[in-house]
């Protein structure tokens, strides 16, 4: 698998953390926080899953309907601020 440095920031308590849990692991933060996210989307598979596909349903290929599933707001809720120029 191909290497990314893709940083990403967390807070003190959850940095201290995973130093702790690589401390006495003896692995490398890089991955603790691999394994953690893969277990955590592997745990939550089915939820993600869902989600895409209500996202994949709302989609009717509008721009409308992109704008409302990016930014959670409903079509007439669009149109109230002004709608969309087609």
């Amino acid at each position: 698998m191909a290497t990314v440095t893709a940083p990403i920031k967390v807070d003190a308590e959850t940095d201290k953390l995973i130093s702790h849990a690589a401390h006495f692991l003896q692995r490398s933060k890089k991955d603790v926080v691999d394994a953690a996210v893969r277990e955590y989307v592997e745990t939550h598979r089915e939820l993600i899953q869902s989600g895409v596909l209500e996202a994949l349903c709302s989609l009717d290929g509008s721009t409308k309907s992109a704008v409302s599933l990016l930014t959670g707001l409903s079509p007439s809720e669009l149109d109230d601020l002004g709608g969309l120029d087609s």
